[in-house]
C-alpha cells in the first residue's frame, strides 16, 4: 500500500507524538497535524520537520486548522477531544467528545471518503461507533485503538515482574477499553512458556488488575493529563500494520457482526490488520470465566452507548 498522506486529528500530546512517530518511521510522504487551536499544529509540525535532518526522515510534517490539506488522506488517526482529569471516568467525557468526533467524522467523510479511521479518543469503543455511524464507512475502515495499548501495558508489567525482555512476552487483552477489559491469562506466555508456570494466580491477578487501572495510574501521577507515549505508539503500530500490509494479528476495537455471539457494538477482539484496514476478526476459544468477563465488558459498552443516546435526547 503506497501511502501518500496520513492525517492526525488533534495536536495534543497523543496526536503530536503520533505524527512524530509516523514521520520517524516514514509511513507516509506527508503527515498533516490538524487542530482547532490556532498556531499549535503549525508550530509542532514545523518543529518536527526541523528534526528531520537529525533523525534522517523525509516525511513532510504540516500543521493546519482545517481539513483542506487532508484531502485524499489514506489514514486518519483521531485523537481530538477532552482528556481525562483526576477523578473523571472515561464515561464522563461522553457528551463532549461525541460532539467533537461527530464533527471530525463529517470532515473526514467530506475530504477523504476512502480513508481508514483509527479512533483513539475516549470513551473509545463508543467514539468508534459515533465515527462509523457518521461517516457511513464499512467496518473494515473504522477501527479503535484499545487492545494494543492494554496489551502493551500488561506485557510491560509482566516484564517488570519477571525481569525479562518485553519482546518475549505474548499476551492478549480483549473487551472494552477501560476497567472492564479482559486480559487473557490463558493466552499469555513468555517465550512460549505459559505464564501460569512462572507466576502463581495471586500475582497474575494483581498484574491483571494493574493493567485494568493502567490509564488511571498514569492520570493520578500527571494530575492534569493522561497517558500519551504508549497510546500514540499503539495507534502507530496499527497504522504500520495497515500501511505495510503486514497482516498482523493485533487486539483492536472492531464493529462486531456476530463474532463472539455479539452484534452491532465495538469491542476489543483479535483483528487481522493489513491493506484496507480490518481484514478479519479472529475468534478464540474462551473459558467460562473469560466469556463471562467479555460479556460484562460488552454490557458496559452497550450501557455507555445507551447513556450517550439518552444525553443527546
Amino acid at each position: 500500500m503506497s501511502v501518500k498522506k496520513i492525517t492526525v486529528v488533534g495536536a495534543g500530546h497523543v496526536g503530536a507524538t503520533c505524527s512524530q512517530l509516523i514521520a520517524l518511521k516514514e509511513l507516509a510522504r506527508e503527515v498533516i497535524l490538524v487542530d482547532i487551536a490556532e498556531g499549535i499544529p503549525q508550530g509542532k509540525g514545523l518543529d518536527q520537520w526541523e528534526s528531520a535532518p537529525i533523525e534522517g526522515f523525509d516525511t513532510r510534517v504540516y500543521g493546519a486548522n482545517d481539513y483542506e490539506r487532508s484531502h485524499d488522506s489514506d489514514i486518519f488517526i483521531v485523537t481530538a477531544g477532552v482528556a481525562r482529569k483526576p477523578g473523571m471516568s472515561r464515561d464522563d467525557l461522553l457528551k463532549i467528545n461525541a460532539g467533537v468526533i461527530r464533527s471530525v467524522s463529517e470532515e473526514i467523510k467530506r475530504v477523504a471518503p476512502d480513508a481508514i479511521v483509527i479512533m483513539v479518543t475516549n470513551p473509545l469503543d463508543v467514539m468508534a461507533q459515533v465515527a462509523l455511524e457518521t461517516t457511513g464507512f464499512p467496518r473494515e475502515r473504522v477501527i479503535g485503538m484499545a487492545g494494543v495499548l492494554d496489551t502493551a501495558r500488561y506485557r510491560s508489567f509482566i516484564a517488570l515482574e519477571l525481569n525479562v525482555s518485553v519482546e518475549d512476552i505474548q499476551a492478549l487483552v480483549l473487551g472494552g477499553h477501560g476497567d472492564t477489559m479482559v486480559p487473557l491469562a490463558s493466552y499469555t506466555s513468555v517465550s512460549g512458556i505459559p505464564l501460569t508456570q512462572l507466576l502463581d494466580q495471586e500475582r497474575i491477578d494483581a498484574l491483571v488488575e494493574r493493567t485494568r487501572k493502567g490509564g488511571g495510574e498514569i492520570v493520578s501521577y500527571l494530575k492534569t493529563g493522561s497517558a500519551y507515549y504508549a497510546p500514540a505508539a499503539a495507534a502507530v503500530q496499527m497504522t504500520e500494520a495497515i500501511v505495510k500490509d503486514k497482516r498482523r494479528i493485533l487486539p483492536c476495537a472492531a464493529w462486531l457482526q456476530g463474532e463472539y455471539g455479539m452484534r452491532d457494538l465495538y469491542l476489543g477482539v483479535p483483528c487481522l490488520l493489513g491493506e484496507g484496514g480490518l481484514l478479519k476478526v479472529i475468534e478464540v476459544e474462551l473459558n467460562d470465566e473469560e466469556r463471562a468477563a467479555l460479556d460484562k465488558s460488552a454490557e458496559h459498552v452497550r450501557s455507555t452507548v445507551a447513556a450517550l443516546k439518552a444525553l443527546e435526547g
